[in-house]
């Protein structure tokens, strides 16, 4: 793990900052490469573009969004550190998008049977039918409830269901990713509106699977991670 000396510049106290790594979808831990010469700066404003940094896995050579290293000193200063950019990479091949891969789970499963969505509570039992069906145990919902930002658990496994009438946006996409990532554990998104341009984008660079449910109770896969979930299986 890089570890970097960092003085504070408003108290000169002197610390040792280790990035901390999060796992790429391949697997491999990977965690934003710091500029070693760079000084740390206050934060002293925040946004929510800010607060996160991109970073290439040196395994498979793809892009994520992590967040944005910080150091909180004791004497109340939150430091930003200098995160080295990401060089130009070049363009892979065009191909087109969400075509489903080959079926690669152990043993086929039958034809998943929906059930009808009339309301939100719906909604969430439709999502963990089909979950089930994907090959995920003891799907469940938390004991937290919605407030927790996540509907459904099993091993291995969060979901979060929004049935509103609205797209789901950006920042309920990063929510699920993030806990995702404490939790150690996949994240799937289930959406009855759909999803917002910019929340689509986020989802491919993190490997985070979409789907849209219909009245039926049908998921349908929105990019190329929950392609693979459906081809793979849990």
């Amino acid at each position: 793990m890089e570890s970097v000396p960092v003085r504070c510049p408003v108290c000169n106290r002197d610390h040792a900052y280790s990035t901390p790594a999060y796992p790429c979808p391949c697997g491999t831990p990977t965690a934003p490469p710091l500029l070693r010469d760079a000084p740390a700066v206050p934060v002293t404003h925040r946004s929510w573009n800010d607060a996160w940094v991109t970073v290439r896995c040196a395994s498979c050579d793809r892009e994520n969004q992590w967040p944005q290293p910080e150091l909180c000193c004791p004497c109340g200063t939150v430091l930003r550190m200098p995160v080295r950019p990401v060089a130009a990479a070049p363009a892979p091949p065009v191909s087109p998008a969400h075509i489903p891969l080959p079926r690669t789970a152990a043993h086929p499963r039958p034809a998943f049977r929906p059930m009808t969505i009339r309301t939100g509570h719906d909604a969430v039992s439709a999502a963990g039918l089909y979950l089930t069906w994907l090959g995920y145990r003891d799907v469940g919902r938390p004991g937290a409830g919605p407030a927790s930002g996540i509907d459904l658990r099993a091993d291995g496994l969060i979901a979060r269901v929004d049935s509103t009438t609205r797209p789901t946006t950006l920042r309920a996409v990063e929510t699920l990713w993030l806990n995702a990532l404490g939790a150690s554990a996949t994240g799937v998104f289930f959406s009855l509106a759909g999803y917002t341009a910019d929340a689509e984008n986020r989802a491919d660079g993190v490997g985070l699977p979409l789907f849209v449910l219909d009245l039926t109770g049908t998921p349908q896969p929105v990019n190329s991670p929950a392609d693979e979930l459906v081809s793979t299986g849990a």
